[in-house]
């Protein structure tokens, strides 16, 4: 083709500036898009964030909640749920000592007191376990946390009670299959004395909210 010099030039800018931007369009040599460009119909994808962890389990939170340990109270250690070795799940645990402290649940088969020691895994990698104590209940019957079931930190409404002397009484299985026959049934937890039925004939401490129980003759 057959120009004038300047015209010349002013053609070849604009076919350099049309060749750049199709090197910088996004496409292959067909045409084809590669699904990084903007405009392209493909939404631009998002790197993965970090996957939450577990704040708790075995090994990084010593018999913290719903966690488990093998058998024996005085003796124990903290295992897998699934281990043939366990025998207890957590329901509560609490720091400090077990008197004065923060009740168990109702239906808390046993307590377990933990002493303050040093284990190789404990809560925040600083190699200690503070004293404290785990409330638990067995993976398996029997559960004399259970109302009427004779044992248990706690006394709860459905609890058998025998004298034990000097106007004190102890928890004792409903069935009558314990060593201890059964005088007593607490039937009502209330405020206040005042606040039981007519029918009551001993007052038991529950603690709680509702301190009094209710207890009539079986």
């Amino acid at each position: 083709m057959l120009c004038a010099p300047l015209v010349c030039a002013l053609l070849m800018l604009v076919l350099a500036a049309l060749t750049g931007c199709a090197q910088s369009s996004g496409t292959d040599g067909n045409g084809n898009g590669d699904g990084e460009g903007e405009g392209n119909g493909h939404a631009r994808r998002t790197p993965p964030g970090p996957v939450p962890t577990r704040a708790s389990g075995y090994g990084l939170v010593f018999l913290g909640i719903d966690e488990c340990s093998s058998f024996g109270r005085e003796s124990f250690a903290e295992v897998p749920c699934t281990s043939e070795r366990a025998a207890a799940r957590v329901l509560a645990r609490h720091d400090g000592g077990a008197r004065g402290g923060q009740p168990c649940p109702a239906t808390t088969d046993f307590v377990l007191h933990i002493s303050e020691r040093r284990p190789s895994a404990d809560e925040d990698g600083d190699g200690a376990v503070p004293q404290g104590y785990a409330c638990m209940r067995n993976l398996e019957p029997p559960h004399p946390g259970d109302p009427g079931g004779g044992g248990g930190p706690r006394t709860i409404v459905g609890d058998c009670v025998y004298g034990a002397g000097a106007g004190e009484v102890r928890e004792t299985a409903c069935d009558g299959t314990a060593e201890n026959v059964p005088e007593y049934r607490v039937t009502a937890a209330v405020a206040k004395r005042p606040d039981c039925p007519a029918s009551t004939e001993l007052f038991v401490q529950l603690g709680g909210a509702e301190p009094v129980g209710c207890a009539r003759p079986l």
